[in-house]
């Protein structure tokens, strides 16, 4: 039988990390006393990454895929149509949480669920250069691609019919893989639920925010672009 839940994480150059974060996604996998399995999908990795994660995984449900390039987005698509649960998670090696998990088996007649940095209910512990980010891409999200969801970036859970639907129809890849993902899920009319969270990442971030604004913005232009077009097959 498929697992419950299949985590997907890509990773990038996280040989260092690894010893310490993917032992703590196994043990917060394992309090659930639920079925899963772990994706790690290393991209473009130059430190032996896919090595380190298949030697600390040892015996756990832990699959180590990898991928020539370096492409988040890229990471996730293959993960996502690689992953075999009936729920298919989208966690960073850097943040993840086993509560997320729980609110997702409780949200039983929903088909996305959300943890939602923008919640009125969560905690967001990140510093304030990082909250204005969320903020302003919300805000992006809202009024280049008329969307009612508060966040696509983070913590996610999506049934298994509608990644077998719609995953295969994503064309962004970098950072919105998961932002084209959701979009197209909630056009098609797909059921959405956003829960708080606790956001607090497990050590700095490593992402320049002064290369990604212009590249998301670049982005999400182009998703709309796509929907004028008439280049949204599935919906």
């Amino acid at each position: 039988m498929p697992p419950e839940f299949s985590v997907v994480v890509p990773v990038y150059n996280e040989a260092g990390f690894l010893p310490r974060a993917l032992p703590a996604l196994i043990g917060a996998m394992d309090s659930l006393d639920r079925s899963y399995e772990i994706l790690i999908v290393e991209n473009g990795s130059t430190d032996g990454s896919a090595a380190i994660a298949t030697s600390v995984a040892g015996d756990s449900p832990v699959s180590v895929l990898s991928l020539r390039m370096a492409d988040y987005g890229g990471a996730m698509h293959h993960g996502f149509t690689e992953s075999t649960g009936d729920w298919v998670v989208n966690f960073d090696i850097d943040y993840f949480s086993a509560e997320f998990l729980r609110k997702v088996l409780e949200s039983e007649d929903f088909d996305i669920v959300i943890g939602s940095k923008r919640d009125p209910g969560s905690e967001d512990r990140r510093p304030m250069i990082r909250r204005l980010a969320t903020l302003v891409f919300n805000l992006l999200l809202r009024t280049i691609l008329g969307s009612r969801v508060s966040d696509t970036h983070g913590m996610k859970a999506f049934r298994r019919g509608l990644v077998d639907d719609l995953a295969p129809l994503v064309v962004s890849r970098k950072d919105l893989y998961d932002t084209e993902l959701v979009i197209r899920a909630e056009r098609a009319g797909y059921k959405i639920t956003e829960v708080p969270v606790i956001v607090e990442e497990l050590r700095t971030a490593r992402s320049s925010l002064v290369k990604r604004v212009p590249r998301t913005i670049a982005g999400l232009f182009r998703i709309r672009k796509l929907l004028k077009s008439g280049g949204w097959p599935g919906t």
